[in-house]
């Protein structure tokens, strides 16, 4: 059974999260519907070679971040689910610099993405600088995340929500 919260607390589940299209895998796997899926059918939908695909879905498995589903279903394919909605990367490791992986394929992402849908006004973001602690912060995103699921439309184009949480950068 698919978990709300998985928080990452070991390096080598950050490393198989540090890249974009094994990030890509772990969206795919983790949407509503179509949360069993096998190689094949990723490697479809992602528009990507199958073999070279199946390196990053088993670095996905190895990390526990994907699990196998039911192999009933396909014959010989083996299906694979994500294995929570939601991925939290541990304090400890963020403290140890161990998510600079994720979080580069995030910001990758979020540059592709604005440099694609910027110009015709589909991008969009905000931000905002308040007194929290990071707990109120933490609690805060997974009030949005659990309140975007409730509001997802089926007939709607796919969005990407991105969320960072950090004290002010100094400016020099």
């Amino acid at each position: 059974m698919q978990r709300e919260t998985l928080v990452l607390d070991k390096p080598e589940q950050l490393k198989a999260l540090g890249h974009p299209l094994r990030v890509r895998v772990l969206e795919m796997l983790g949407q509503e519907g179509e949360w069993q899926l096998t190689n094949r059918e990723l490697a479809q939908r992602l528009g990507v070679d199958p073999g070279h695909l199946h390196f990053h879905v088993r670095m996905l498995l190895r990390a526990g971040l994907i699990e196998l589903a039911d192999t009933d279903r396909r014959g010989r394919e083996k299906p694979y689910r994500s294995v929570a909605k939601t991925f939290r990367v541990a304090p400890e490791l963020l403290a140890a610099g161990g998510a600079s992986d994720i979080q580069a394929a995030m910001l990758d992402q979020v540059q592709r993405a604005h440099a694609l849908y910027s110009p015709g006004g589909t991008f969009r973001s905000a931000q905002v600088e308040v007194k929290l602690t990071v707990e109120h912060a933490l609690d805060l995103m997974s009030e949005f995340l659990e309140k975007a699921r409730t509001l997802e439309d089926q007939q709607a184009d796919k969005l990407v929500l991105t969320m960072f949480a950090h004290p002010p950068a100094q400016r020099d």
